[in-house]
């Protein structure tokens, strides 16, 4: 089984994009705690440690995909868990906001050069018939795994040790369990080259010359980034406040990190038939403009629902609905549509704006509507108003486009 591809490159990656999230997210689950203890004042000093991490991550993303060309993938993938990890620890110690913000900037910079790395191996040891589920295991299974279940057991460390050993804990698993399994179990390529290999494809063929604009697809690629921003707004505006708005719904304890896991867990699930439904009927414009529209509306109806359970669970629809329909056809959407030379780039851009500068737009908007409204209900309605927006310009975007 260890000597399986499967095992070896798409679980040993997927631990690894596991703990990369719970890293992500920790932050939401023991600011309470860090606010207290270091007296953190203020809206605009609380979205920058929360959306540091962001700002960091999509200046890596520009310059990551260089990097992964120029690199050795292994030694760049474990020097990175090996960096955020040691800065997650002293994340502990902090005593001023300020080295709070830096520390989350430098876990941004080290997911951003980390995160292209695992397509690398991917391409390298999956054949084209393989590739979309090896990826899958490593991204998406990794990347929601963590969520569900970081918030249900880190939730009650936080609330019954310390904030500190939510650090500890996070960091720990990087320095002991994922460097290990990652110095035993990646190696860069296979022995011997398969049939078949995504790595020897046209799809990485050299590059001559700059990419140019109209490679990348021209002005509907601009289509291409805004549904992009758009899934990064709703994605981290609601994952970075989850913690905080399960509190504010009155939960707490253990009940507090099963709702807070709750949407995820779903994502889950609803993926699995999702999955099938797009690769059968080869509408995956339609089905992720449905995913970012439907949770957008679902959003904006919350202000006008009473009970704290019934908001909770509208929020959890919204996520799980979202996540399943977009996240599983956006990457499928832009490798199909933009032209194979781009690729690279093209994911660059698109990843850089959307999860680093649209996560850092919602967390000043929710955060600054909070503190203006002691509510996090008006940012989740500017979010599914843009989430509305978003699903419209991925499905024109298909339209022009002929993708589905």
């Amino acid at each position: 089984m260890f000597t399986s591809k499967w095992f070896r490159i798409g679980v040993t990656l997927m631990v690894g994009i596991f703990v990369a999230y719970l890293d992500r997210s920790n932050l939401s689950i023991a600011l309470p705690g860090i606010e207290k203890d270091l007296d953190i004042n203020g809206s605009a000093v609380k979205s920058l440690a929360l959306t540091g991490f962001l700002i960091g991550y999509a200046f890596a993303n520009f310059f990551g995909g260089i990097l992964t060309t120029k690199l050795n993938p292994k030694i760049t993938i474990v020097s990175m868990v090996f960096l955020w990890s040691v800065v997650q620890i002293m994340t502990a110690w902090v005593t001023s906001p300020t080295v709070l913000i830096i520390y989350r900037i430098i876990l941004g910079v080290a997911e951003g050069i980390y995160w292209p790395q695992q397509f690398r191996f991917a391409r390298a040891w999956f054949t084209k018939d393989e590739i979309t589920r090896g990826t899958n295991l490593i991204q998406f299974y990794g990347q929601f795994l963590a969520l569900s279940l970081g918030f249900l057991i880190l939730t009650p460390i936080f609330t019954y040790l310390s904030w500190q050993c939510v650090f500890y804990i996070t960091g720990g698993l990087g320095v002991l369990i994922v460097v290990p399994m990652f110095l035993i179990f990646l190696k860069n390529a296979p022995d011997t080259p398969l049939e078949n290999n995504v790595e020897t494809s046209t799809v990485d063929a050299p590059v001559k010359g700059m990419v140019s604009f109209r490679d990348l697809g021209g002005a509907p690629f601009l289509l291409l980034i805004f549904s992009y921003f758009a899934n990064g707004m709703l994605f981290w505006g609601v994952t970075l406040f989850i913690p905080m708005v399960v509190s504010a719904f009155g939960f707490s304890g253990l009940w507090q990190g099963l709702a807070s896991s709750l949407p995820y867990f779903l994502a889950i699930l609803f993926a699995i038939p999702m999955s099938y439904i797009s690769d059968r009927t080869q509408r995956r414009g339609l089905i992720a403009a449905a995913g970012l529209s439907v949770a957008g509306i679902l959003l904006m109806t919350l202000p006008l629902i009473a009970s704290p359970v019934m908001k909770m669970a509208v929020i959890t629809l919204s996520i799980a609905w979202f996540t399943s329909c977009f996240t599983t056809n956006i990457w499928s959407i832009i490798t199909s549509s933009v032209k194979k030379e781009a690729v690279g780039a093209a994911s660059g851009v698109i990843n850089g704006i959307g999860a680093g500068v649209g996560g850092t737009t919602a967390g000043f908007v929710v955060e600054f509507l909070h503190g203006s409204t002691d509510s996090y209900l008006p940012g989740f309605v500017v979010i599914g108003a843009v989430a509305i927006a978003g699903g419209l310009s991925v499905y024109t975007y298909c339209r022009i486009k002929g993708t589905g």
